[in-house]
């Protein structure tokens, strides 16, 4: 049924069905009473691939449950494709939720898929970085990658309707309503923004999507060790002071201009305390093994002992062990961005809502 503000702007004559729908990010969800799918309606990127009631009958290698969770080092989803050997940005809207345990409905992250881990929580939100045998998640192995986040052009999130939960901060599961999520290069980072913070958009950032984790997720990126840890917030992605003291908000090149080669600044990594080391034998002891084809559509893959930064973007870098990162760009970073006027568009239709 549509909402009351779809058929406002549909009786004003102002905007089509499919453009006038509350963005993904403004909607509350319980994580007991889901809906089927968050996002029922249609438009230009046609309707949800996935669904969001997600139990024991989804539950599987062919899973499309689009609902998410962040809980623990041990407890956590990433968005992977739902189809073997994908780019990221050819499939941000249709991705499945990938998770380190069973119980939720989900496909399940296969054993020794993830090389290195930290979790961290900060005051303001709880973070999980590190390196990652992506194309074991369907992912291509070649792909730099990049970002999934409750936004988009159309607002309609990437995945459509995707969904994330946390416990991590008291009271059972609660719907971050703020996150992102940055997948390539053989690195990942998953933040999920405490909802009753005040800047829960602004750590949680969506609009620096081809600079990668490092700059906005940056920690220690350590391949080989499984870190737990209690940590201080970083700076705002994107945000950072230059050597005359002055804070500077860096204003990401458009894709159009080209490869971002050069960043003017080094994302300031969060001092971290009272960290727990893990083996990862004991933390995902109860994973699948790989079923995956350890094959690309190019051919077999060759493994480097260079990592790209996840989302596509430039990783200046401060990864150590036996994968280092290197600058890299993607050139499939958000190809289903292709309306670009849509959020203004549904701006312009909730002023006329209020009006009337």
């Amino acid at each position: 049924m549509p909402s009351i503000f779809t058929a406002v702007a549909v009786v004003s004559g102002l905007l089509p069905v499919a453009l006038a729908q509350v963005p993904l990010a403004s909607q509350h969800f319980t994580y007991t009473a889901l809906p089927y799918q968050a996002d029922p309606n249609g438009g230009e990127r046609g309707t949800q691939f996935g669904y969001n009631i997600c139990n024991s009958t989804t539950e599987g290698p062919t899973s499309l449950c689009q609902t998410a969770i962040i809980n623990s080092i041990d407890d956590f989803c990433l968005w992977g494709p739902p189809e073997p050997n994908s780019l990221i940005g050819n499939v941000e809207g249709e991705s499945v939720a990938w998770c380190t345990k069973a119980g939720y409905g989900t496909r399940v992250i296969p054993k020794g898929a993830i090389t290195g881990l930290q979790f961290m929580k900060t005051p303001d939100y709880v973070q999980v970085t590190g390196f990652i045998q992506q194309d074991l998640i369907n992912i291509d192995a070649t792909d730099s990658g990049g970002e999934l986040d409750p936004h988009g052009a159309d607002q309609r999130g990437n995945p459509l309707g995707g969904l994330l939960f946390s416990n991590a901060w008291g009271g059972g599961m609660v719907q971050a309503v703020e996150w992102h999520n940055f997948m390539g290069g053989g690195t990942f980072c998953l933040k999920a923004c405490d909802p009753s913070g005040a800047h829960a958009a602004d750590y949680c950032q969506h609009v620096f999507d081809r600079i990668g984790c490092q700059y906005n997720a940056p920690a220690a990126y350590v391949d080989g060790t499984f870190l737990s840890c209690l940590g201080d917030n970083q700076d705002f992605p994107g945000v950072y002071t230059d050597a005359t003291g002055a804070t500077i908000t860096y204003q990401q090149p458009a894709e159009s201009l080209g490869a971002i080669t050069t960043i003017p600044y080094s994302a300031r990594i969060p001092a971290s305390s009272s960290c727990t080391t893990y083996e990862s034998a004991s933390l995902f002891a109860n994973a699948p093994e790989a079923t995956v084809s350890r094959s690309s559509s190019s051919g077999s893959i060759t493994r480097s002992t260079t990592r790209t930064g996840a989302g596509g973007g430039i990783n200046t870098g401060t990864a150590t062990g036996t994968r280092s990162a290197s600058t890299s760009t993607s050139t499939n970073a958000a190809s289903s961005r292709a309306v670009a006027s849509v959020g203004a568009l549904v701006g312009a239709a909730a002023l006329v809502f209020a009006a009337l």
